[in-house]
């Protein structure tokens, strides 16, 4: 078993990339672009923008690996029933998830706002789990996916830092998955909650994971193929 040593907080980690997977936490239209959820909620979306070109650079490098890659999606049924009322309930009623918007229903499965953005969309077979939680592990298939495969370490990106990529770091975490979390590849409407999501992640000693970046990660599949 042939393992790459990459450079993160708190300390260097070791991985073997055959047993490694890329997960793309929600880089949707409705979260990343003009008229989706995000917007509909006050943001500035461009602050999430910075995150796609370097997951679009992972991305790049995962497939090139044959790495295992997995989008994930939040959204819910039209009819909206696997929707709590606490999280539908809130806010401007013309704002709420499954209201229409510019993309369509906001937040609803099969609505363009509900699609990845076109930069990092999903090659035919590459699983996306369409998730009604924060958490990519909550009430899908994700967990069966990677054991199947023998998964042992995530490389973690996407959006919001401090929300979706927090939980699902978090999930993992509890299920005994090794998550490194890429840094520049994530992003968050507030800046400083995503500093303080990373800082959370690598602090003391790691207690949920690791935090590296996109070229470091490259750079040690680079290495790796140069040794081969």
């Amino acid at each position: 078993m042939s393992r790459s040593e990459i450079p993160a907080e708190p300390f260097p980690i070791s991985v073997d990339f055959a047993r490694t997977a890329l997960v793309i936490i929600d880089m949707q239209r409705d979260f990343l672009e003009p008229g989706g959820f995000g917007a509909a909620l006050g943001n500035d979306v461009a602050l999430l923008g910075a995150a796609v070109l370097p997951c679009k650079a992972m991305l790049a490098g995962a497939r090139a690996a044959g790495m295992l890659v997995l989008h994930t999606r939040e959204g819910h049924r039209p009819d909206l029933s696997d929707a709590p009322p606490a999280k539908v309930l809130r806010g401007d009623p013309t704002r709420r998830i499954g209201a229409a918007g510019p993309m369509g229903r906001i937040l609803v499965r099969g609505e363009a706002g509900h699609d990845i953005v076109p930069a990092l969309a999903p090659l035919p077979g590459e699983p996306v789990i369409d998730k009604p939680g924060k958490g990519a592990f909550y009430q899908t298939d994700l967990d069966l996916l990677l054991r199947n495969r023998s998964i042992e370490t995530l490389l973690v990106t996407g959006v919001t830092t401090e929300v979706c990529v927090h939980t699902t770091v978090r999930e993992a975490n509890d299920r005994g998955y090794r998550c490194l979390v890429l840094s520049d590849a994530c992003a968050s409407y507030f800046p400083e909650f995503h500093r303080v999501g990373l800082a959370m992640i690598a602090a003391q000693g790691g207690i949920f994971g690791w935090v590296s970046s996109t070229d470091a990660v490259l750079a040690a599949l680079a290495a790796r193929d140069q040794a081969a």
